[in-house]
């Protein structure tokens, strides 16, 4: 018992009680090493024979028999329950009485593997398999930290040793075909999305998201997938939520950080974009990764200033004609003159929108403004240059001076520019 060999121990109390049923040591080393060992039906027979010979003489092994009994009661309801932190605790304070118990360090493995806590797990699985290789809870031990690290192929042979070992492993039959359910599942939606078929790609993904919940590392993977999928199916907003659904499961998952990225880029919500660039960035300095951030900085940038191409109607990619065409549709339909009728209020915001579209098309016309424009250069400066602008004078200039009115505004408009 001093050097914690209980089984030993146990054996040689027996031999004493043998030799001397009335030997009540005999009956108390094996009620301390049966605690030890967790093996309460043992504890608990050799109490009550110390408890016949010598009323009171196992006080504090009851006690302990009783705490070990009530933490295991809980155990068992948190881990029904799924609350995999409080069987932990519970499997700490058996062990504080019961040091060596195989059990209840397995049952503690087991669920530091839900929680996450994959090498603590496997540490306490391995010092038994240490002692003992043909521990089937312990191979299965390791082979639920293997699957729940995404190693599936791996887990599968472990929960195969141990059904060979142990043909009636309720536990490891279930997760074994789990795992194969999970897996076959998985390797359907990545070939849909091989083949394009992103719908099916995006239904086979969700119905592998309801096979384990309690599998992060695979859950983060099929989240990534399907969000990629999503986006091809220009589904942007829930391709973000599927990334940061990803991201909660793995907060280290950098390619759902760039896909997430990437979506708020193509949505336009350049700040996001930033923040998500600036976290992939300090995770992996790569050059790849700090043009992305740049790139998006700049966009940020620019998305402060006017769009001139909004205010145009036209793509950022729209030609001189188009550009042309597009001025001449606006400015007739916001020229101040054809709303000498409207409220005071209105009046001033077509004199606005009219005066914007000469700044556009001040810029957007000319190959050099236009290059600095797109580019991002000097935008401070182009706001204050173009509110210089006479509206007016490029009205006049692209339509013709000479032009009378009535061949521009039907009804008789007639041009008197009063700009506030």
């Amino acid at each position: 018992m001093m050097i914690y060999r209980y089984r030993e121990a146990l054996e040689d109390a027996r031999k004493s009680i043998q030799l001397d049923p009335t030997f009540i040591k005999g009956y108390s080393r094996i009620l301390k090493c049966a605690i030890a060992l967790g093996d309460l039906v043992t504890a608990e027979n050799a109490a009550k024979q110390a408890e016949s010979l010598q009323a009171g003489s196992v006080t504090n092994e009851l006690r302990s028999i009783e705490k070990i009994k009530q933490y295991q009661n809980e155990a068992m309801k948190a881990y029904e329950a799924k609350d995999f932190r409080k069987v932990v605790y519970c499997m700490d304070r058996c062990l504080d009485e019961a040091s060596t118990c195989e059990k209840f360090k397995l049952q503690k493995a087991e669920c530091l593997a839900y929680l996450g806590r994959y090498q603590e797990s496997q540490e306490i699985a391995n010092d038994i398999l240490h002692l003992n290789k043909s521990n089937a809870d312990a191979i299965f031990v390791r082979g639920l930290c293997l699957y729940h690290e995404d190693n599936i192929d791996k887990a599968f042979s472990h929960f195969q040793h141990v059904l060979k070992l142990d043909p009636d492993h309720a536990k490891a039959m279930e997760q074994y075909k789990r795992a194969k359910r999970l897996k076959q599942k998985k390797e359907e939606g990545n070939e849909a999305f091989k083949t394009c078929k992103f719908g099916d790609a995006v239904k086979l993904y969700t119905e592998a998201l309801e096979i384990d919940p309690l599998n992060k590392k695979t859950n983060a993977k099929l989240y990534f997938n399907r969000a990629t999928a999503l986006s091809r199916l220009m589904k942007i907003r829930e391709a973000i939520a599927d990334c940061s659904a990803a991201l909660n499961l793995d907060d280290t998952y950098l390619k759902a950080l760039l896909r997430r990225a990437k979506c708020y880029m193509d949505i336009e919500e350049y700040e996001e974009a930033v923040k998500d660039y600036e976290k992939a960035c300090k995770m992996d300095k790569s050059r790849e990764n700090k043009k992305l951030l740049q790139e998006a900085k700049l966009a940020l940038k620019k998305s402060k200033r006017k769009d001139y191409y909004k205010i145009l109607g036209v793509e950022k990619n729209a030609s001189e004609d188009d550009i042309k065409k597009a001025y001449r549709k606006r400015a007739l339909v916001h020229h101040p003159d054809r709303h000498a009728n409207a409220t005071d209020a209105e009046k001033k915001e077509q004199e606005k929108k009219f005066k914007e579209l000469g700044e556009a098309y001040g810029i957007l016309s000319d190959a050099k403004k236009k290059a600095r424009y797109d580019s991002g250069q000097d935008m401070d400066g182009f706001d204050g240059d173009m509110s210089d602008i006479d509206p007016t004078q490029v009205f006049q200039s692209f339509f013709g001076g000479g032009r009378q009115d009535k061949d521009w505004f039907p009804g008789g408009y007639t041009f008197q520019f009063n700009f506030q």
